[in-house]
């Protein structure tokens, strides 16, 4: 079996003022505070909510 690819995400910017679907989607990431990272599944999915709130995460390959 092939090892699943894994993107790790961490949150840099304060989610204060931002739209109810950007903090549901922080959420769905699992990151509801600043400086919290984790490696999720490489997917779709995840791809596209790490786009809806690019400019409040860090991606790391």
């Amino acid at each position: 079996m092939a090892a699943k690819k894994t993107v790790k995400v961490t949150q840099i910017a304060s989610a204060i003022r931002r739209t109810d679907d950007q903090l549901a989607t922080l959420k769905g990431l699992g990151l509801n505070k600043m400086h919290r990272t984790r490696e999720l599944e490489d997917t779709p999915a995840v791809r596209g909510m790490i786009n809806k709130v690019h400019h409040l995460v860090r991606v790391e390959d």
